[in-house]
């Protein structure tokens, strides 16, 4: 026979229980130390140049002959990332964002509902800052940008934009002008 003592433990338990499952499927994002923002030897490129090393997943800021501040990024995947030179054509803070015809043509599902595009705030794919790289005059569509996915620092995984956490995108966005060279490798 169930006691009252049972039945109000179980009553109390099972009050619980949704709000522990609820946590059990949150995952809290950490994200790996080497993909924070620090100073490294790194050499090569005039100061203030941008160079973005796709393969391993690093940003560097030329900083002075020997070195550079260094951040984590998220890259495109393959057959979709921007490779070459560029400069800093514009910035923005709190950017809006519109998905390129091509995305949609691509993933018609995903993206046609956004073709009006996604004003600035915290919910934009763009993030906090974007920085927009133009080659000779002329906007390329691709950015360095913050986002909403942190998880996807250390990947191959947008459709070609290099995404940063956006706490280290806006801390570049300060040391970056307009003009600045970007180079892709």
């Amino acid at each position: 026979m169930l006691s009252k003592r049972s039945f109000m433990l179980g009553a109390l338990s099972s009050a619980f229980l949704p709000a522990s499952l609820a946590q059990a499927h949150k995952r809290v994002f950490k994200l790996d130390p080497r993909f924070e923002p620090q100073t490294v030897r790194f050499s090569g490129y005039s100061p203030g140049t941008l160079v973005v090393d796709p393969g391993n997943h690093f940003l560097y800021l030329q900083t002075s002959r020997t070195t550079a501040r260094r951040y984590g990024v998220g890259v495109g995947r393959a057959g979709l990332a921007f490779r070459g030179s560029a400069t800093v054509g514009r910035k923005a803070k709190w950017p809006s964002w519109t998905p390129t015809k091509n995305m949609i043509r691509r993933e018609p599902g995903k993206y046609a509902r956004y073709a009006k595009g996604v004003p600035g705030g915290p919910g934009n794919p763009l993030g906090s800052r974007a920085l927009y790289l133009y080659r000779s005059g002329r906007d390329t569509m691709y950015r360095i940008h913050g986002t909403t996915q942190p998880s996807s620092i250390g990947r191959s995984v947008s459709n070609g934009c290099i995404r940063m956490i956006n706490a280290h995108v806006e801390d570049l966005y300060e040391r970056v002008p307009v003009g600045a060279k970007v180079v892709v490798l």
